[in-house]
């Protein structure tokens, strides 16, 4: 899989297409093809862009989707201002976001999706084989003055780190998970929301490091390093099985779509999120990520047909949290506007 192109693809996609109207009659149609927007998440966005592709191919050109990556953040926004069908996202909606689509009278439909590990990546020659979630946490805590990587038991080597900008849900997981609070990090990196900027940067510089998906790490193996993460109880690498059985930690999470709940009225928007819901297990495997049990898309499977609303996480995070945490936590319901 072509993460690079896909993007490409999508953002042209995206500045090609008028916003639709997101509501409105389920019986109105129109000669031009139904375009489903979706935005948000790059961690998500390898699966979304897989997943519209397929559908694409089922449709004989009656339905487009476009995806876009402007982060979770980001993309969220844009959903609650009604702008887009689906919002990608790698965290749970967040309390102030709830009301802001409560605001707007914007209803959603979650589904986690996946699960992810967060990696930290170094260049292949750098030594450096592990680090403590404390080593972490002295590189990325505000005011850190960790330059060189000896500072933190690895090589004399100049430092120079690259991660997701302030829009992105790995930026919120990450500094959370390590510093212990949200958004709260060293700002003396280059940052991007495109996950290929900092693919690009480590593999291109002997001190680099950074923080993104499993998917982007998978995708760049040969170019890149994965630190191996001690969370107290030994190094672990990250991969499809450390995060499936939860020994990866702190750094593994569900990652997300969030459905106009309105939108589902149209059957246009069904039957993408169906497929979606259907093809989800296999397209997060063939892209790097790992599978939810299949009971899990069958629960959401019926809260899309039935547009059941509302989140199962409070607004808040899930740092720590296993598979089967995630997926037997209960929905927390509104109704839906008719």
């Amino acid at each position: 899989m072509h993460t690079q192109i896909f993007k490409t693809l999508g953002k042209v996609a995206i500045a090609s297409a008028a916003v639709l109207a997101l509501a409105g009659p389920a019986s109105a149609q129109t000669a031009a093809p139904f375009t489903i927007q979706i935005d948000g998440s790059s961690t998500v966005f390898p699966i979304s862009e897989a997943v519209a592709e397929g559908f694409q191919q089922t449709t004989a050109g009656r339905i487009r989707v476009a995806v876009g990556e402007s982060g979770s953040s980001a993309g969220l926004r844009k959903f609650c201002r009604g702008e887009i069908h689906i919002a990608d996202s790698s965290r749970p909606i967040r309390s102030s976001e709830m009301a802001t689509c409560a605001a707007a009278g914007i209803q959603y439909v979650e589904i986690p999706v996946a699960f992810d590990g967060v990696t930290v990546v170094v260049h292949p020659s750098n030594p450096i084989r592990s680090m403590t979630v404390a080593q972490l946490r002295e590189i990325w805590r505000p005011g850190s003055d960790v330059r060189n990587f000896n500072q933190v038991g690895g090589p004399n080597l100049a430092m120079q780190l690259y991660g997701p900008g302030s829009a992105s849900g790995t930026f919120e997981y990450f500094t959370e998970a390590v510093n212990g609070t949200a958004r709260s990090s060293r700002t003396d990196y280059t940052p991007s929301e495109d996950d290929n900027v900092l693919v690009q940067g480590v593999a291109n510089n002997p001190g680099g490091l950074a923080y993104f998906g499993l998917a982007y790490y998978e995708e760049n193996q040969s170019r890149l390093h994965a630190v191996a993460i001690d969370n107290g109880n030994g190094p672990v690498v990250p991969s499809q099985a450390t995060v499936r059985d939860g020994t990866y930690a702190p750094l593994s999470r569900p990652i997300f779509i969030y459905v106009n709940a309105a939108a589902l009225r149209r059957p246009q928007v069904q039957q993408f999120v169906q497929y979606y819901i259907n093809n989800a297990a296999a397209v997060s495997e063939r892209v790097g990520y790992v599978a939810l049990p299949q009971a899990a898309y069958a629960t959401y499977l019926q809260r899309a047909q039935r547009r059941q609303v509302g989140t199962a996480f409070g607004g808040r995070a899930t740092i720590g949290a296993s598979i089967e945490e995630v997926v037997g936590r209960r929905l927390v319901q509104t109704p839906v506007s008719e």
